[in-house]
């Protein structure tokens, strides 16, 4: 019972100490002259985040663990690292477009347009299978791809309109 609870620990500390992240990039970002695009979408984001993670500490706090599981979310922990050293101070929950800067095209960004997203979208399908909650993996990747459609088209418009500016 230990593991669960330690499992889930850290993930909650992650996620915490990238919300401190977050807002100070978020805030450097603005200060350099940064627009905030999507803020209506961003509480609805965050909520689902939140009853994602909350609900596996109701739900899998006391549940044996899959190794082969938690092999995979550590795979994925090590691209998330590679997608935040690669993005850096750029790096933000919310989409600030600074005015003149483009898009980040290096480290993974060069493979792919969106691999923080195809990460997060990864970790809450992976983390419940860890615990062996397939349905709860089912229900919130399917509300997260829902919340994705929303995100990425609003941060696709955001890049065009920044670009349209600096041409």
């Amino acid at each position: 019972m230990i593991l669960p609870i330690l499992i889930l620990a850290l993930v909650t500390i992650q996620r915490l100490g990238e919300l401190v992240i977050a807002r100070r990039n978020t805030q450097k970002l603005m200060a350099e002259g940064g627009v905030e695009k999507g803020a209506a979408h961003y509480p609805w984001m965050v909520g689902l985040h939140v009853t994602w993670l909350a609900g596996l500490w109701i739900f899998a706090w006391d549940r044996p663990v899959s190794f082969a599981w938690t092999g995979v979310y550590l795979a994925l922990e090590l691209l998330r690292g590679w997608v935040l050293l690669s993005i850096g101070s750029r790096w933000t929950t919310r989409i600030i477009v600074v005015p003149g800067e483009a898009p980040v095209r290096k480290g993974p960004y060069r493979l792919i347009t969106h691999p923080n997203y195809l990460v997060v979208a990864s970790e809450i399908a992976v983390l419940p299978l860890v615990f062996g909650l397939t349905t709860y993996a089912v229900v919130f990747s399917v509300f997260n791809a829902a919340m994705l459609c929303v995100r990425i088209r609003t941060e696709e418009a955001a890049w065009a309109h920044s670009a349209s500016l600096t041409s």
